[in-house]
């Protein structure tokens, strides 16, 4: 990859891709009679109406697109016009191949050959409407990260230094280099400013095709004129750019190359901005001087959508008018009659050669095909980690309020339990601290489901163009979440362990630690689960809360397995909390030195309690003969064995329960990478 190195104002080293005079061919990506349709099924407002005989509800057709054809060149930036609904950013998302091929009719061609989805993926990128960015990142170091995804390992990372400093000069973002993102509770970069890095980060490794959907919604005229003017330069430097917009100003529509004018998923007008007042003019509605030429556009179209032709005289009157403008022209410059010298694969080797898509190496290397993925798997896990660990350190305060409530948990438990003893009621208690930490875990673990989802939309556009693989990232998340289960499971294991009483010694504790530790992993694969499964916030969480909760009631504290309804056995079986829950129970009560009831305690718990100790004594030996047994006040009548057994503990070891736990966590973090897989999918059906 040849590299050119030109100083800027700032003093910065940028990269330069010279292609004034270029000998080959520029990329043109034609589309034509594209057409999709979308069925709209009529529901009744309420679910159980009674519907008449012979009246059908079936499924409605809408056209979102039709017949729509056009074509956009490298150097030039196509802006698609048209109001809400008339199918501008359908048509983005049909270009960048986020239709599915069996919805979509028409063809898309790139230098006139079909364009493969892998290929698209890595020579393409698409700029969402909404800025999807890590707040507490600064802008640097959310290009720089973007960098260590899509440039390869091949590009040192100086040069990935080099640019980043480029793309901060071209983006107008340097006074903004060192400030974080920001978001609602932390003060950042402007709305322009925002906008402008969430365009950096897509372009990063430059390049050939640039789609956006609405990059300057939201902004003032200013900060949006400084977007669409990036854009040119982004087109300047050898790539093809389509954006749609909304309302451009008079100054934007001075930027753009071609036009396309949509209403109702039809073209209305396609050709430079600069033919606007010639071409309504000829359609008998002149726009008036001083008014910017867009804003006329849509309200005359605005106005025929109100007619009952609608806009159907102005969709004729533009095929007539195009027809009569390619005659003057000779045939115009139209696809069919362009012949292209080199193969679409060697034209993009060429493109990479002269510094477009930076692989790094030469572009002869290309030749043959295009990686899928920019980076190894491993670097891929290691920038992942080193991004998710830094834009964490910067929020303390979620990790903060968990392990506040776990705190909190540990001294309400201690005090309420304070130096537990061997008695009855104190065997019952024991029961009770167990199963409220266990399923404290699990409840802590759920507050980390509004996390992934907040960042769901960033994983999803950063996974469609290929930044890195899914399962790199099931794995960067589940490993840099470990040091803060770690903690987690240290802070409640001191706190309650040796306070409460609880039996072992230091063995018990590192194995009371050690089932922590596994709770706290399971909990939060199965969260992990939870946020990838529902995409939203409240569903999200109260289905997690509501799941933990029927994991508590049927772990077998409550009611015991023996007497549980058989079928509510299933449930029994793959509650999270039976499993760490029959382990510390294990570690707690498999003491065959220790017992729970003697002689003179049995009468504790009932209306006998009162009875002198004499009296007891008489009915213990009255007792003993109806039973064939000698029963004294000292004669132990109730082990932890006994104890185990009426909880229905008698089918898995202690080790085998907390194994069975830490593979749960394993299968919910697998459940997790396919719901990623399947159901993060970025293509309209």
């Amino acid at each position: 990859m040849e590299i050119v190195e030109l100083p800027c104002e700032e003093h910065h080293q940028i990269l330069d891709v010279h292609i004034a005079g270029s000998s080959y061919p520029p990329f043109v990506l034609s589309f034509k009679n594209l057409t999709y349709d979308v069925k709209v099924s009529t529901k009744s407002g309420f679910p159980f109406r009674w519907k008449k005989p012979n009246v059908s509800s079936g499924n409605t057709t809408k056209s979102l697109l039709r017949g729509i054809s056009g074509e956009a060149k490298e150097g030039e930036t196509m802006a698609i016009l048209g109001a809400s609904g008339s199918g501008k950013s359908t048509l983005i998302d049909a270009l960048a191949n986020r239709i599915s091929k069996q919805s979509l009719k028409g063809s898309i061609t790139l230098n006139g050959e079909v364009l493969d989805s892998d290929v698209l993926k890595v020579i393409s990128a698409y700029v969402m409407q909404d800025d999807l960015l890590f707040p507490m990142l600064t802008v640097e170091e959310t290009l720089m990260f973007s960098a260590e995804f899509r440039l390869p390992r091949s590009v040192s990372k100086s040069k990935k230094k080099a640019r980043v400093q480029a793309l901060i000069d071209q983006l107008g973002l340097r006074n903004a280099a060192k400030t974080v993102i920001g978001d609602e509770g932390h003060r950042g970069v402007s709305g322009g400013e925002r906008r402008r890095v969430s365009i950096g980060i897509d372009i990063i490794h430059d390049p050939i095709l640039l789609f956006l959907d609405e990059p300057t919604s939201g902004l003032d005229s200013t900060s949006a004129f400084m977007v669409v003017k990036v854009l040119q330069r982004i087109a300047e430097s050898g790539s093809v750019v389509i954006m749609s917009i909304h309302q451009p100003s008079s100054r934007i529509l001075g930027l753009i190359d071609r036009l396309i004018i949509l209403s109702q998923g039809r073209t209305l007008y396609s050709g430079s901005p600069s033919n606007l007042p010639q071409f309504f003019s000829d359609f008998g509605h002149p726009i008036p001087n001083n008014e910017n030429p867009s804003e006329f556009a849509l309200d005359l179209i605005r106005e025929l959508e109100g007619t009952s032709s609608g806009t159907q005289i102005l969709f004729e009157f533009n095929k007539s008018w195009k027809a009569s403008s390619m005659d003057d022209n000779g045939g115009g410059d139209t696809i069919s009659n362009r012949r292209y010298t080199l193969p679409l694969k060697d034209a993009i080797a060429k493109s990479i050669s002269r510094g477009k898509l930076v692989f790094g190496g030469n572009g002869a290397n290309h030749s043959s095909s295009v990686p899928s993925f920019a980076n190894p798997f491993y670097i891929e896990l290691m920038v992942l980690s080193k991004r998710l660990l830094t834009n964490s350190r910067r929020m303390p305060a979620k990790f903060a309020v968990r392990l506040g409530t776990i705190i909190v948990t540990g001294i309400v438990l201690a005090t309420m339990f304070w130096q537990l003893d061997d008695s009855p009621a104190g065997a019952q208690e024991r029961l009770g601290c167990i199963s409220i930490s266990i399923a404290t875990i699990f409840f802590n673990c759920i507050t980390e489901v509004p996390t992934f989802i907040q960042e769901r939309y960033i994983f999803m556009r950063e996974t469609a163009y290929n930044a890195y693989r899914r399962s790199s990232y099931v794995l960067a998340r589940s490993l840099t979440h470990i040091p803060l289960l770690f903690n987690l499971s240290v802070t409640l294991s001191l706190i309650t362990f040796w306070t409460v009483g609880l039996a072992g010694g230091v063995p018990g504790f590192l194995f009371f630690f050690v089932t922590i530790l596994a709770s706290f992993w399971a909990g939060s694969s199965f969260a992990a689960f939870i946020s990838g499964l529902i995409p939203d916030v409240f569903l999200a969480f109260v289905s997690g809360i509501a799941i933990v909760s029927y994991f508590l009631f049927l772990c077998g504290f409550l009611v015991a397995r023996d007497r549980l309804p058989k079928y509510w056995l299933w449930f029994h079986y793959i509650s999270l909390v039976k499993y760490p829950y029959e382990a510390i129970l294990q570690n707690e009560f498999l003491d065959p030195t220790k017992c729970f009831v003697l002689g003179v305690q049995l009468f504790d718990q009932s209306a006998l309690a009162t009875l002198p100790a004499p009296v007891k004594s008489e009915l213990l030996k009255s007792l003993g003969r109806v039973v064939g047994r000698n029963i004294t006040s000292s004669t132990c009548l109730t082990t932890g064995k006994d104890i185990l057994k009426q909880q229905g503990i008698v089918e898995l070891s202690k080790w085998k329960c907390v194994w069975v736990t830490v593979a749960w966590g394993f299968f919910f973090r697998i459940l997790f990478y396919l719901t990623l897989l399947f159901g993060s999918k970025n293509k309209r059906k």
